[in-house]
């Protein structure tokens, strides 16, 4: 179906992981030519954009989130005239590019950074630095990778980080932070870039007053996740922020985009991100958080819906990305997590807006749970001492071809080590052995994706279904779609609307007997 409006108001985007992605070059790490290799494979598997994770110059001290230079390209994935082939090439194949940019904080290799420590109280100033409270940091704040989120200099100072300490925050009360980052948009825009993701988008101002997290906290929701009265994530002044960089983007031709990452659970308050002068679409934590549970789906929809449409933007769907487990095993793993991810895909496909998809879930990849120690990399399992196991577990490689570790996403059997360890039991999911097979993950993905495109739109939702079944139905329009997903724990009948019909595309197997079986979804034509 031809959209009506922006190409990003119902886009389905790829979520590249650079590293993760295809090795042109052989030494174990994905890089720009090795995405270039895939766009056939992209464009067959019908998605509208990609979006890749940072490949800026990094110390890599988190896998590229701490940038030292974001006007050029990490050695490990290419040159800058990789990337600028990697745009053009995309463009040819019908693809839209976004790209990363991290403006919460830089590496602390950046230029600024060493010259804030060398003594250039100019650079100082870019970022926040506080004198301690005797030998104490400034205040009890903690980084999102375990530990204080301050760590003390030379001078007996101490500069903030909520991340790693090699990711020293930005002072965006700055003026040369605020000029700097809007003529890095231009910069990337100027090479044809589609649009942003915007990494932390609820968290670049902070509290000036350093207040410490208010006793109120709900201490069961994750930390980064944004409360009432947080100090340091969403406070109503990061919006001005998002006004000038939407001027930035609005005064370039071709719709181009920004996704925000705002863990901003409440929509209402998520909606102001979206509001016409400041960010386009924001990703949809909520339901990718939503437990394998009609209810909760039902109200991480509606909650969407409802809260969205007060600001006129769309949805923007999401059930993985590169750090948090692969759905397919948080809803179960194995034959169980199959069939539900199978169900969601559909689900997910099925709502108005745009989808994101995480690269290899069209493969069916689920979490890799035995990495060994001495291998995993992430800085939150560093930081903790093994406490938290990190995000390696859904970063690892992906298999293309062959029967046995790099599967494909090295140029040969002999080339380096792929960078994490792929599973042998991935034989069975390499992009390969499911292309022709009718019942494979990737099959049943590029079948909806090809239904998506000839059927649905942004579009309307209309539930059939009563508040509290167990079989979500709902009906979208336009194109005359009703998509209906069991996720209780047995067979339950299919509303009166469709029994009997032929369906267009079913995740599993159907009875045929007017019930729909337990974590299976199906569209039909109404």
């Amino acid at each position: 179906m031809t959209a009506n409006g922006p190409w990003w108001r119902d886009a389905v985007i790829y979520q590249v992981y650079p590293r993760s992605f295809a090795d042109a070059n052989g030494d174990g790490i994905g890089d720009l030519p090795g995405v270039i290799s895939r766009l056939p494979y992209l464009a067959e598997l019908g998605v509208d954009a990609i979006w890749l994770n940072p490949f800026y110059p990094s110390p890599q001290a988190d896998a590229g989130y701490d940038v030292a230079d974001y006007r050029d390209v990490e050695p490990l994935f290419g040159t800058l005239a990789d990337a600028d082939a990697l745009i053009a090439s995309a463009h040819a194949a019908g693809i839209k590019v976004i790209v990363d940019v991290v403006p919460n904080h830089t590496s602390s290799a950046h230029a600024w950074f060493r010259a804030a420590l060398a003594g250039d109280e100019a650079a100082r100033a870019r970022y926040i630095f506080r004198p301690g409270a005797g030998d104490a940091p400034p205040n009890g704040w903690q980084s999102m990778f375990g530990g204080p989120a301050w760590t003390r200099v030379d001078d007996g100072s101490w500069y903030l980080h909520l991340f790693d300490t090699a990711q020293p925050d930005l002072d965006w009360t700055n003026p040369e932070v605020v000029a700097e980052f809007e003529d890095v948009l231009r910069f990337w825009l100027d090479r044809g870039v589609d649009g942003f993701r915007i990494d932390v988008a609820h968290g670049l101002r902070k509290d000036p007053a350093l207040a410490e997290l208010p006793e109120t906290l709900d201490r069961n929701l994750p930390l980064h996740v944004a409360q009432p009265g947080h100090p340091f994530w969403d406070r109503d002044e990061v919006h001005e922020i998002w006004r000038g960089w939407r001027k930035v983007l609005d005064a370039y031709p071709g719709d181009r985009a920004m996704v925000a990452e705002a863990w901003v659970l409440d929509f209402a308050r998520l909606g102001r991100y979206l509001r016409p002068d400041e960010l386009h679409t924001a990703f949809n934590f909520a339901f990718l958080v939503a437990p394998w549970d009609a209810r909760a789906f039902r109200t991480a929809i509606d909650d969407t819906l409802d809260g969205l449409a007060l600001v006129g933007a769309p949805a923007t769907w999401v059930l993985s990305n590169h750090d948090v487990v692969r759905h397919a095993t948080r809803y179960g793993g194995g034959a169980q997590g199959q069939a539900r991810a199978r169900a969601a895909a559909l689900l997910m496909l099925a709502l108005p807006g745009g989808a994101y998809l995480y690269q290899g879930e069209e493969l069916g990849l689920e979490e890799v749970l035995d990495i060994p120690d001495h291998l995993r990399q992430d800085p939150n399992f560093i930081r903790t001492n093994g406490a938290e196991r990190g995000r390696d577990g859904c970063r690892v490689p992906i298999p293309w071809s062959g029967t046995t570790p790099p599967f494909g996403f090295s140029p040969t059997a002999s080339a380096g080590t792929p960078w994490l360890p792929q599973p042998a039991s991935w034989a069975t999911r390499t992009a390969e052995a499911e292309h022709g097979d009718p019942d494979s993950m990737l099959s049943l993905y590029r079948a909806a994706l090809d239904l998506r495109k000839e059927r649905l739109g942004e579009g309307e939702l209309e539930w059939l279904s009563a508040p509290g079944d167990p079989v979500l139905c709902f009906r979208r329009t336009p194109g005359n779609l009703i998509c209906a997903i069991n996720l209780g724990t047995s067979p339950a009948p299919l509303h009166p609307r469709v029994a009997g019909a032929e369906p267009l595309l079913a995740s599993g197997p159907l009875t045929g007997d007017g019930h729909l079986p337990a974590d299976t979804a199906v569209w039909f034509a109404s």
